[in-house]
């Protein structure tokens, strides 16, 4: 069941770093700057990561390159991230209004925190770094990373390439739709909005994640007889006692969610059989049951159990 994971690309490796936090609810500010046709939204308390070391060592494991260039960037660009920034949001979205199911996915970040806005820019001038302009809002690039950064507001900065930073701020500007008009994923929302990580995926997301999960499975016919009726999903992890996974699946009706969660079961049986000892105590460990429609999925261990199943095959084969 640990390919959840796989599908979340670049945010969600991310959020895995998060450790003890408050809520971490998306501000008003933050949600208008996601685009409406968004696929997965990770959003994380970014001040607590360093509280578990659990997180951090999932975090050092798995953080790609370009993340690791956007934390290099942040520093360089004249503040700190670790006590800057609050709270960090990710969003992968249709950059054409979802027109062409195949096309690639954009990826925005949304930042919130107190920014030293004054020093930033002062900082910028200095580099003789000039913003290009997207009607009054300012991008300047990140370094050498190829991303532009806009500062919205003294507390929230939008972050990623110039094209999805473009689109960012058509949707708080109000010349395309945000998040606000999307009732599928602001529905989900409110299922794990008060955890202190979590993620929800749209229809077409929800597709993605249930294919990865099921493996081979996700081949045969039946999976084809459910995809047409998924609806949502959403997880949180929290690292305050250990490490706690849950993940919930909305579906059309109870057959549905029934069918999926007798797949899962019996793709975890197989993965049992042949999985190294770590594999098989969280495996062992991991619920997953079905009701009114909606499947749910649990997963709890410890820090040292965690650390270990970070070295295991199982772990390589979810994150490469």
């Amino acid at each position: 069941m640990f390919r959840v994971f796989r599908n979340v690309a670049m945010a969600s490796i991310l959020v895995t770093a998060a450790a003890l936090a408050p809520a971490a609810q998306l501000s008003t500010d933050s949600r208008t700057a996601v685009p409406h046709e968004v696929q997965q939204l990770v959003v994380i308390d970014y001040r607590a990561m360093q509280n578990s070391s659990a997180a951090m060592d999932l975090r050092n494991r798995v953080m790609p390159a370009d993340l690791k260039q956007f934390d290099d960037a942040l520093r360089k660009s004249g503040f700190n991230d670790k006590n800057d920034v609050d709270q960090l949001a990710f969003a992968l979205f249709r950059p054409d209004n979802g027109k062409d199911a195949s096309e690639i996915l954009e990826t925005v970040g949304i930042a919130q925190g107190q920014f030293p806005l004054q020093e930033i820019l002062a900082d910028f001038r200095k580099q003789k770094l000039k913003p290009t302009l997207v009607r009054t809002n300012k991008l300047y690039p990140m370094g050498k990373t190829g991303m532009m950064v806009c500062f919205v507001d003294p507390s929230t900065m939008v972050f990623g390439s110039a094209e999805a930073v473009k689109k960012a701020l058509d949707a708080r500007d109000g010349i395309a739709p945000s998040l606000l008009t999307n009732s599928t994923v602001m529905d989900a929302m409110r299922s794990v909005d008060s955890e202190p990580l979590w993620s929800v995926l749209d229809k077409k997301g929800t597709e993605v994640m249930v294919k990865q999960l099921l493996g081979e499975a996700g081949s045969v016919t039946d999976y084809d007889t459910v995809r047409k009726r998924l609806i949502s999903s959403w997880y949180s992890m929290n690292f305050q006692h250990g490490v706690k996974f849950d993940f919930s699946l909305s579906t059309g009706d109870t057959f549905t969610a029934a069918t999926i969660s007798s797949l899962l079961n019996a793709a975890l049986l197989v993965r049992k059989m042949s999985g190294t000892d770590a594999e098989k105590q969280a495996l062992s460990a991991t619920t997953i049951d079905s009701n009114s429609g909606k499947l749910s999925v649990h997963f709890p261990t410890s820090d040292a159990e965690f650390s270990g199943l970070l070295q295991s095959p199982l772990f390589e084969g979810m994150v490469r």
